[in-house]
C-alpha cells in the first residue's frame, strides 16, 4: 500500500513503521516495532503537519485507535487513515477513540456489518497478515 500511495502523492515523503498485531484471545494491540524518530522537533511548528495511517483492515478497530494514539502522542497534528475494508463497529471505534474529529480522517474502500468472535470480519476477506506473509495454514 505505501508504494501504491507514493506514487501518488507530488514529492516524496518519509516513510515510518509501526508494527501492530491483534492478541488472539484477547484481540488487544501489540506493539512489536515502531521506527519513528525518537526525537522530537524542538519547536511546535516543526511538528509533523499530516500522517498517512495504511492500515488494510479495520476489524475490531483496535490496533488503528493504537496507531493513531501512537502518531498522535508523537506530535503529529492529523491523521488520515486509509484502508481497504472496515467493520462498522470497528470503523466507529477508530473514529471514536482515535483523537478528535479534527485530527482524524478515514477514508475507507468498503465496509461490511459483521465481527466474528475471533476478530475477523464477515463475510471479509480472510487474514491479510497471513495473504501478505503466506502464513495461511500454519
Amino acid at each position: 500500500m505505501a508504494v501504491a500511495l507514493q506514487t501518488l502523492l507530488p514529492d516524496p515523503v518519509p516513510v515510518h513503521h509501526l508494527g501492530l498485531y491483534r492478541e488472539p484471545s484477547t484481540l488487544q494491540p501489540v506493539e512489536y516495532y515502531n521506527n519513528l524518530p525518537y526525537h522530537r522537533p524542538s519547536s511546535a511548528s516543526a511538528h509533523p503537519e499530516i500522517a498517512i495511517l495504511l492500515d488494510p483492515i479495520i476489524a475490531t478497530g483496535g490496533t488503528s485507535v493504537a496507531a493513531i494514539q501512537t502518531l498522535l502522542e508523537w506530535g503529529v497534528k492529523k491523521v488520515v487513515v486509509i484502508a481497504v475494508l472496515a467493520s462498522q463497529g470497528g470503523l466507529e471505534r477508530a473514529a471514536k477513540e482515535g483523537g478528535a474529529a479534527d485530527q482524524v480522517d478515514i477514508w475507507v474502500g468498503g465496509c461490511d456489518d459483521e465481527v466474528t468472535d475471533r476478530g475477523m470480519i464477515r463475510p471479509g476477506m480472510g487474514d491479510v497478515g497471513d495473504r501478505l506473509f503466506l502464513t495461511i495454514g500454519k
